[in-house]
């Protein structure tokens, strides 16, 4: 009788165990933006709230006739669905979208949407064996090569070590920045030799985690940024670094350090978005501040990336982790992140901005602060996609329900025009 009431009560725990277990990224984030404002000097202060109260404060996060599941969190472990990217084909209805299991996990599962979004179909069983095998943040990229070949690319962090029980593969690639591509629009995939060599604290490629953002340069090639520690020990912040293809993909140039936080009294760049300026004469690199000192970190090239302005502040509206932008054709700027903003009065931790280039280039406030989704633990890295008829698409994850205990892939379905009729009234 006792074992039966001892397995009865592990059975009833156990969700609410694996619930425990999970990350707490967005508590985390909430308490150290509070710890930020509470720890700033008073001139600080009034500069962020004047930025908050300057921006229109809009609430999607409730109604979920906007949100898709892609992928349904549950107490399973291999059911915990986080950190997603996407991609579109030129044809802009075809979307892919990979994440990894558990909270920096392994990768594996990769779906299909052939309507834009509205459906999606997992195609887990047409990927190479060992990618199951790429660890933390699998991120996929459309690449176009100078001869103009496109090809779908999915770069993750490194591969699983012996220590983290890899499925056994006989001869299996191992390293840092292990990919798969695609050359026929998703339909078939094959593994590339990782671009790191041996996962060792002095290769180039040593990283955190794996391109998050990659941007074409007038030359046709593409530069990819990314984040490492500084490699000085218990007392060292993080570091930006740049890496150029200029084949599309196959081959990459060896790393240099765009933004280093030992320069910055001691902040923590990372997580780096790289877009162009709507006027396509600049690029623009807003970056997590992993300290959580305050806002996030903003610099700019006029020179397609060769030399970087030393980062600074960002707009107090836009300071969170993991951005993803998109251009409106009205030259307004959309930008998702989970949110880590001092004194924030947002719904949901998963934000899009929503302002121009100059906003951001001039640290003004911005237009707009729409709160997308909410979670009860963890969540909020984004994919994002404007479709023809002006429908963006932002795709996050999060404990969409607290009974699910994992994590789900969720996207979030919105116009520009229903945000603007909704301020109308909000003002």
């Amino acid at each position: 009788m006792k074992s039966t009431l001892t397995l009865l009560t592990a059975l009833l725990l156990a969700p609410l165990a694996a619930f425990a277990q999970a990350k707490p990224e967005v508590a985390n984030a909430t308490k150290a933006a509070k710890r930020a404002w509470e720890s700033a000097p008073d001139e600080k202060k009034a500069l962020w709230q004047q930025q908050r109260d300057a921006l229109i404060h809009i609430d999607l996060s409730e109604d979920n006739k906007r949100q898709i599941i892609i992928a349904r969190g549950s107490p399973k472990p291999d059911e915990y669905h986080a950190h997603p990217t996407t991609a579109m084909l030129a044809d802009n209805k075809t979307m892919f979208c990979v994440w990894n299991l558990g909270h920096g996990g392994h990768a594996g599962p990769m779906s299909r949407s052939e309507d834009a979004g509205l459906t999606w179909k997992r195609i887990d069983d047409a990927l190479p064996p060992n990618y199951v095998n790429f660890k933390n943040c699998p991120s996929i990229y459309r690449i176009t090569d100078p001869q103009g070949k496109e090809r779908l690319w999915v770069f993750a962090a490194r591969t699983l070590t012996d220590k983290e029980n890899p499925k056994a593969i006989a001869g299996r690639h191992e390293g840092f920045m292990p990919r798969i591509v695609s050359e026929d629009d998703g339909k078939t995939w094959r593994e590339l030799p990782p671009i790191g060599g041996r996962i060792a604290k002095d290769d180039p490629f040593r990283n955190i985690m794996t391109f998050s953002s990659i941007v074409r340069l007038k030359d046709g090639s593409h530069l990819g940024m990314f984040h490492r520690g500084s490699g000085i020990g218990e007392e060292g912040t993080l570091q930006v670094l740049q890496s150029i293809t200029r084949d599309g993909g196959f081959t990459w140039s060896p790393p240099i350090v765009a933004c280093d936080g030992t320069k910055l009294d001691s902040k923590h760049p990372c997580e780096p978005y790289v877009f162009r300026s709507p006027d396509g004469n600049e690029l623009c690199c807003l970056m997590r501040e992993n300290k959580r000192s305050g806002t996030s970190l903003v610099m700019f090239s006029g020179d397609e990336g060769k030399t970087w302005s030393q980062a600074v502040d960002a707009p107090w509206g836009l300071t969170g982790d993991r951005h993803h932008g998109i251009t409106l054709p009205d030259g307004r700027m959309v930008i998702v992140f989970r949110n880590a903003s001092p004194k924030s009065k947002d719904k949901g931790g998963f934000i899009a901005w929503v302002g121009t280039f100059d906003d951001i280039k001039q640290s003004k406030p911005g237009q707009y602060r729409v709160s997308l989704l909410k979670t009860f633990k963890d969540g909020f890295y984004p994919g994002l996609h404007l479709l023809p008829d002006g429908t963006i698409v932002a795709t996050t994850y999060a404990n969409y329900r607290k009974e699910d205990v994992g994590c789900s892939i969720v996207s979030v379905r919105f116009k520009m025009s229903e945000v603007d009729a909704m301020a109308k009234v909000t003002r």
